[in-house]
């Protein structure tokens, strides 16, 4: 078929068609062939270059507010996803994952230690993150499993993809996010596997986190936390949670029972890590964030645009927390 049509003909039909704006059955009768066998001869005439497609760039990044973020809140990387009006929560993840994912690579330095949280928008952007495989990483999970019924945003599966994608090791937490008695907790810590964990994420020099709220986390989701939970963590304080420890608008962490029942890196082993990222969406985490953001728990943050100006809206310049 590629040799019965001249390049006349073929620019005949991409004229009709890409510049007159003619329907294919109209651009049949023109061309004198079968409706069937327009996109064909629109596909020849890309294949011989008389059709050349461009498309003026997108910038996916929303500039201004980055500057006024880290002009607010002090914060290194700053990364706002632009969004449309009508994007659902799913969207908003996949908007934040499909364009961040090379921002955040950037960071990403070969032969680094990098910890790493599970969760959904998480989970969207490592799965965009290009694969490179020579980057000799050690990927280290940052918490514990949220359930018996491990999912693909939690973190040891997100952790595996990062090590398949980019190249290196994955280290695994092996213990449930949440153990029901201190001491229990405190042997498990002990077991060289899992201090080996933990010396890892001593060394760090990247963390990808997620930050939820007492409304919205995956610890919610998943019923791990009952209401009567839920209020307890509320009357203590409680406004935000990363790697499943809960903390108060200060950045520090709530004086409850599950400080001493959680398996995961601990705040002050974030407060440690020289680039430390948040990676949310939605519009819902602003007070999760500002107080991350007094606790020194976070050091950069990946957001999408409505997110973003929800902050900028919502949170006053943060006082800042004293380096211990």
């Amino acid at each position: 078929m590629p040799n019965l049509y001249s390049d006349d003909r073929l620019r005949l039909a991409a004229r009709l068609y890409y510049i007159d704006g003619l329907g294919q059955n109209e651009v049949a009768k023109f061309v004198k062939v079968s409706q069937a066998k327009v996109s064909r001869l629109l596909a020849l005439a890309r294949e011989r270059g008389i059709v050349r497609i461009t498309v003026a760039d997108y910038e996916p990044r929303h500039t201004e507010l980055e500057a006024q973020i880290r002009a607010r809140f002090g914060l290194g990387t700053v990364v706002v996803i632009k969004t449309v009006e009508g994007f659902t929560n799913t969207d908003l993840r996949k908007a934040v994952g499909h364009f961040a994912a090379d921002a955040l690579n950037a960071l990403i330095k070969p032969g680094d230690v990098v910890a790493i949280a599970g969760g959904r928008t998480i989970h969207e952007l490592v799965h965009h993150l290009p694969e490179a495989r020579n980057k000799a990483l050690t990927i280290v999970q940052a918490m514990g499993s949220v359930d018996s019924s491990v999912s693909a945003f939690d973190a040891q599966e997100v952790g595996r993809v990062v090590a398949q994608r980019l190249g290196g090791s994955f280290l695994a937490l092996n213990a449930p996010a949440y153990i029901p008695e201190k001491r229990t907790r405190d042997t498990l810590l002990k077991l060289p596997q899992v201090r080996a964990v933990h010396d890892h994420l001593d060394r760090a020099q990247v963390a990808i986190v997620g930050l939820g709220t007492l409304e919205n986390s995956v610890f919610v989701e998943r019923g791990v936390l009952s209401p009567d939970d839920i209020q307890e963590l509320r009357e203590a304080g409680a406004v935000g949670e990363v790697c499943g420890r809960f903390f108060d608008k200060n950045g520090e962490e709530c004086d409850t029972d599950w400080r001493d029942q959680v398996m995961s890196a601990d705040l002050a082993q974030l407060r440690k890590i020289p680039q430390t990222v948040g990676v949310v969406s939605g519009n819902d985490r602003s007070g999760a964030i500002a107080a991350a953001v007094r606790g020194k728990l976070i050091g950069g943050l990946v957001i999408d645009e409505s997110g973003a100006a929800a902050l900028l809206a919502s949170s006053p310049l943060p006082s800042r927390r004293k380096a211990r």
